[in-house]
């Protein structure tokens, strides 16, 4: 090809020269994603501080709500995000109807889905009472979910059509529309929870009610660009979107359904984790919380970095180029190891500064939690690194369609050793909160170690998964017009 280096018989770059293609696509597509997951962590966070103002029970609330509302919705998230490498596998090889396809199963599983699990959240109180939690707390977290169960339909599909955007080499749109919504959902909250601008006084349920109004208006925004907007609207997103795809479906059901429980593997050992942390004590339980918090906001940077690895080796699977998969794997790989390692230095650099942001100075014990915060950080140096490595290790092999293994991989890593770790050094060995965080990540390392080597091997023999497709075979596709 003109303007780029050959390559060898052998399938070995012959230059720099596709790797700085490839590093300068994955940064392109990676930045508005990983802003956009910015974004919303910007608004679960706002949402956060203005339930707070309501006192401690109503945090104590919404942390339970968030619980049974988040379960659900990671389950969900892994369908939907299954729209990715379908839809970049597809516009590799040039199909743009199975682009449209890849998109409306996402569509449709988000739906089917999330009418039994939206209303399956109006029962919290009686599942919070039943897992033991006090009547009351119990009671003001049911009051959140009636208003914030409606939310997982659209999210699902602004997940989808995100996913969407991105297979098509446009997440920008996405990063606009979070941006926006940041402060919407800032001024509907407080609106609704504290009666203001003329609003109802609705107090926590007004958070829960903002936070489904907010994803609804992101929703409808996202469908507008992609049904109205260049380059989007060229592939028609909604035409025949009534035709049921039942062999795609179950495409995405087979690669979605390992995602959604791996998510489900991970986030039930940082879960457990704090169940353990708990044990000893409110000032440990605290530290431990905030930094997990500083370690999640650093993560969102890796983890656009693994949506955009999911397209780039899935774009390059789809035009059946192992050497180009291998390539958008390991650069994406690089870029996290590198951001992460530079991140990490700056956060244990600031360890005693950090963490202090989010304490009240006149709290009796927030020298105590800040203390433990920044030993925590520390000793969580290698967990940052390996964690934002095996995000970008994931998203490669999705882009390959390589979800099942990953899942065991997840099963034992996290569980196995992860949490076989955390409690025999917390507990027998006596170094409390300490081992849990040496635990975990003795876990992460592992899985971080399988991956890497999941894809290596894959990738060394040339793999590349089989084309999506549906059921019923259509003519060939006129090419799209030029953007």
């Amino acid at each position: 090809m003109h303007g780029m280096n050959p390559i060898s018989a052998a399938g070995t770059p012959a230059g720099i020269g596709p790797w700085r293609v490839e590093l300068t696509e994955t940064i392109r597509l990676a930045l508005p994603i990983a802003l956009t997951q910015l974004g919303q962590v910007a608004m679960m966070t706002t949402d956060l501080a203005l339930v707070g103002r309501l006192g401690g029970d109503a945090i104590a609330a919404a942390a339970l709500a968030q619980v049974i509302l988040f379960t659900a919705f990671v389950f969900g998230m892994g369908l939907t995000s299954a729209v990715a490498p379908l839809a970049a596998q597809s516009f590799g090889a040039r199909e743009p109807r199975m682009v449209r396809r890849s998109l409306r199963v996402g569509l449709w599983a988000a739906t089917i889905l999330g009418i039994p699990l939206s209303i399956g959240q109006l029962w919290g109180e009686e599942l919070l009472l039943a897992l033991g939690q006090e009547p009351k707390a119990a009671a003001l977290a049911n009051e959140y979910l009636m208003g914030l169960a409606w939310s997982l339909i659209p999210a699902w599909w602004f997940i989808a059509l995100r996913g969407f955007m991105g297979a098509v080499n446009r997440p920008e749109p996405a990063f606009w529309i979070t941006l926006a919504a940041v402060p919407a959902n800032f001024i509907l909250a407080y609106a609704l929870v504290f009666g203001a601008f003329g609003a109802p006084q609705l107090g926590i349920l007004g958070a829960g009610v903002a936070t489904t109004f907010v994803n609804l208006g992101m929703c409808v925004a996202a469908l507008w660009v992609c049904y109205a907007q260049a380059p989007f609207k060229k592939y028609k997103v909604l035409g025949g979107f009534w035709r049921y795809d039942g062999h795609l479906m179950k495409q995405l059901v087979a690669i979605g359904t390992p995602m959604s429980l791996t998510f489900l593997l991970e986030y039930g050992l940082f879960g457990s984790a704090g169940l353990v942390v708990g044990l000893f004590g409110a000032s440990a339980l605290a530290a431990h919380q905030i930094a997990l918090q500083i370690a999640a906001i650093l993560f969102m940077i890796p983890f656009g970095i693994s949506l955009a690895a999911t397209v780039r080796v899935g774009q390059e699977a789809g035009r059946k180029n192992p050497q180009g998969a291998r390539r958008a794997g390991f650069v994406a790989i690089g870029l996290a190891l590198v951001f992460m390692t530079v991140m990490t230095v700056l956060v244990v650099a600031l360890r005693e500064v950090l963490p202090a942001l989010f304490l009240d100075e006149s709290m009796k014990d927030a020298a105590q939690i800040v203390s433990i915060a920044s030993w925590l950080i520390l000793l969580g140096a290698t967990f940052f690194i390996a964690d934002g490595v095996q995000t970008a290790m994931a998203g490669s092999l999705r882009g390959l369609n390589d979800t099942k293994i990953p899942m065991l991989f997840a099963a034992i890593s996290f569980w196995v050793i992860g949490f076989g770790s955390l409690w025999l050094l917390a507990f027998p060995l006596a170094l409390g909160v300490t081992g849990v965080w040496i635990g975990f990540t003795i876990g992460l390392i592992v899985y971080c170690i399988m991956l890497v080597t999941r894809f290596h091997l894959l990738t060394a023999r040339g793999y590349i998964p089989e084309a999506p497709h549906a059921e019923h075979h259509f003519p060939k596709a006129k090419p799209l017009p030029a953007e």
